[in-house]
């Protein structure tokens, strides 16, 4: 399954490396990534692990990234 997030406020293409590498590295995520310029990630999981996995991506992106607003789009 594969979700998508808007990461609105994101300031960096550093910040955005470190949140990919650190979303990379949760129980269950087969892939993710995080593209600066149009500020979405997209990560792919079992969708029975989704819900957990977009909780734990979000909590790793507002870490990073205090400012930056997270929303589910897909």
């Amino acid at each position: 399954m594969k979700a998508v997030l808007k990461l609105e406020g994101l300031c960096c293409a550093n910040c955005a490396a470190k949140i990919e590498r650190d979303v990379q590295k949760i129980k269950g995520v087969s892939e993710a990534n995080v593209a600066f310029m149009t500020q979405k990630m997209t990560i792919e999981a079992p969708e029975e692990e989704m819900e957990r996995i977009v909780k734990e991506a979000t909590a790793i992106a507002k870490k990073v990234e205090s400012e930056v607003e997270v929303r589910r789009i897909k």
